[in-house]
């Protein structure tokens, strides 16, 4: 989208949203609330007070980002069993990126440069981590380019978009007692370490020998019943508490509550893509163990679809329904099942050098997205991205002067870090 758009949420009177914009969100976890938020606060007094928030939030990514290096590099089948210490550095990975991810608002607060951008910059990250985090869940529990590996991977995309749709509607970003960014990366990490103690193998000992109850459970494993946890975890415990909070939002604004389902459009067409060109019994993309670079395409697809949802919501504009980075995921889909059209199948080198093109497609259509929308709002708040931008730029005080002005900022945003914690 251009800078210049006379309308849409780049333009003058979209981007006047931006500035009165407040964040709002309710976090009824039990855990943050009781242990992690401690800390969370004693962690963020660690950082620099010139570490810019952005920087904070993308140096967590960073960690997700070794994290599927070290995937490609040491267990690229993702069955292993790999060394020890690679699942533990899936562990120490997610962790730190949850704490940063969980500490960038505060560093925000402690330096004085909360913006929407900030909000849009944080689910954007967010976004993108949601199938490479889970792709290395898939490693460590040895589940492999299988379609339950798959279905593991890009499981967590869905509780995203509809957290994403649920905040465009009530302006609020809802975490319950038992929510995915708190207790769901735990237990991944729990997962990872138990993998790396005991080996990726425990996942296939049968639950009965574990928790008892033979007469449930008979010899299914862990990684037998795990889509359906998955499954149940997000129709019990997550889609009905996000419906329920959009049409408590619309029945509030007294407005009509059907319309809004149409909204699922763009994730009904991401879901049902991914579905019918991985699970298509004439595709080479598991068979082949595509799965890796098929999660890093998606992790752009999906990182623009959602991220389009939430610089909507900051500019209070109507919903996005589409992004052009779906087309070609609806071709993969196409492709993948060609026979069934009354096609030949598609060779496997050309299925991996569409996948390449995708890739690269969805990689460079999303920064360029990125760098304009990012390079619009800064220029419009007068704000940098990933560094802070100095005040009283125009004004040159002396050296005396100036150490005083410095002295009182640290005195003053310690001051706000105390009253906050």
């Amino acid at each position: 989208m251009s800078p210049s758009t006379a309308s849409g949420p780049l333009s003058e009177q979209g981007l006047k949203c931006l500035k009165d914009y407040k964040y709002s969100s309710v976090d009824k976890s039990l855990i943050s609330y009781y242990i992690l938020r401690h800390y969370w606060n004693a962690f963020v007094e660690l950082l620099p007070l010139w570490l810019a928030p952005n920087m904070v939030t993308l140096l967590g990514f960073f960690f997700i980002l070794a994290n599927v290096g070290f995937l490609e590099l040491f267990m690229p089948d993702l069955v292993g069993p790999g060394p020890s210490w690679l699942y533990y550095s899936f562990a120490f990975g997610l962790w730190m990126y949850q704490t940063l991810d969980n500490i960038d608002g505060k560093q925000a607060r402690r330096t004085g440069t909360s913006s929407g951008l900030g909000e849009l910059f944080d689910h954007g990250i967010d976004s993108l981590n949601c199938t490479l985090a889970s792709l290395c869940e898939t490693a460590a529990m040895g589940i492999g380019p299988t379609k339950t590996g798959a279905f593991t991977a890009l499981i967590p995309c869905l509780p995203m978009f509809f957290s994403t749709w649920e905040t465009y509607h009530t302006h609020t970003l809802y975490l319950g007692y038992f929510n995915g960014p708190t207790e769901g990366l735990l237990l991944a990490c729990s997962l990872m370490v138990l993998s790396g103690f005991y080996g990726p193998h425990i996942w296939t000992y049968p639950v009965a020998d574990l928790i008892g109850h033979p007469e449930i459970f008979g010899t299914y494993s862990l990684r037998d019943v795990w889509v359906p946890i998955l499954l149940l975890t997000f129709f019990i415990a997550h889609l009905p508490a996000c419906i329920y909070h959009v049409v408590q939002a619309r029945r509030r604004q007294n407005l009509p509550i059907l319309p809004v389902f149409l909204e699922w459009t763009p994730m009904i067409v991401y879901t049902l893509s991914c579905c019918a060109w991985l699970s298509s019994p004439y595709s080479s993309l598991l068979t082949h163990n595509r799965l890796v670079l098929f999660c890093l395409t998606m992790s752009f697809v999906f990182g623009r679809l959602t991220t389009k949802i939430i610089l909507h919501h900051l500019t209070k504009q109507p919903f996005p329904y589409w992004t052009i980075l779906l087309l070609p995921l609806v071709g993969g889909a196409l492709l993948g099942n060609l026979p069934r059209l009354g096609f030949p199948a598609i060779n496997p080198t050309a299925e991996l050098w569409y996948l390449r093109a995708y890739f690269v497609f969805a990689l460079s259509a999303y920064m360029r997205w990125a760098y304009v929308v990012i390079d619009r709002i800064c220029a419009y708040l007068d704000i940098n991205c990933l560094t802070i931008k100095p005040r009283d730029q125009n004004h040159t005080p002396d050296t005396q002067a100036l150490r005083s002005k410095q002295g009182l900022t640290k005195t003053s945003a310690n001051g706000n870090l105390k009253k906050e914690a």
